[in-house]
C-alpha cells in the first residue's frame, strides 16, 4: 500500500483528481490530476531551478472537493495540502515557484509576500511533521 520515495521535498500531486469543480476530465478524457501530474513534470524538466523539489503522485489524496490537489513536504517541514488549481502551466509554475521557497525555509514558512500569485487562495490546510507543532 506505501510505495518508499525520496526524503526531501515533494510536491505530491493527486493523480486521479477531478478536472474542475464541474468535471472528471477534460475533453480529452484524462483526468485533472493526470494531467497536473504532467505539466507539473513537464515545467520541473524546462527549468533547473525546479531540480531539489521532487514531483510525486498518488492516487486520492481525499480533498475530492476542491480538484487539482497537492500535497507539499519536506523533513522537519510544516506541510501544505492545496487544491482548486486549474492543471496548466501557469498553475505547474507557481506550485514550483513556490515549492523552491518552501524547501529553502527554515521550518516551512514562507513569507506571504514571496508567494506567487498563482498559489494564493489555493490553500486548504497546514500539517505540522511528525513529532512536532506548529505555533
Amino acid at each position: 500500500m506505501l510505495t518508499r520515495v525520496a526524503d526531501g521535498p515533494a510536491v505530491v500531486a493527486c493523480n486521479t483528481c477531478r478536472h474542475s469543480a464541474d468535471s472528471r476530465e477534460d475533453g480529452a478524457g484524462v483526468r485533472g490530476g493526470a494531467r497536473l501530474v504532467a505539466t507539473l513534470r513537464a515545467v520541473q524538466a524546462e527549468d533547473p531551478r525546479y531540480a531539489g523539489v521532487a514531483v510525486q503522485e498518488m492516487p486520492c489524496l481525499f480533498a475530492c472537493t476542491d480538484h487539482c490537489t497537492i500535497h507539499l513536504r519536506a523533513p522537519d517541514k510544516v506541510g501544505y495540502v492545496l487544491g482548486r488549481f486549474t492543471p496548466d502551466e501557469d498553475s505547474a509554475r507557481a506550485i514550483l515557484d513556490y515549492a523552491v521557497q518552501y524547501a529553502a525555509s527554515e521550518h516551512g514558512r514562507v513569507p506571504y509576500s514571496a508567494w506567487p500569485e498563482g498559489i494564493k487562495g489555493h490553500f486548504i490546510t497546514r500539517t505540522p511533521p511528525p513529532g512536532f507543532v506548529a505555533e
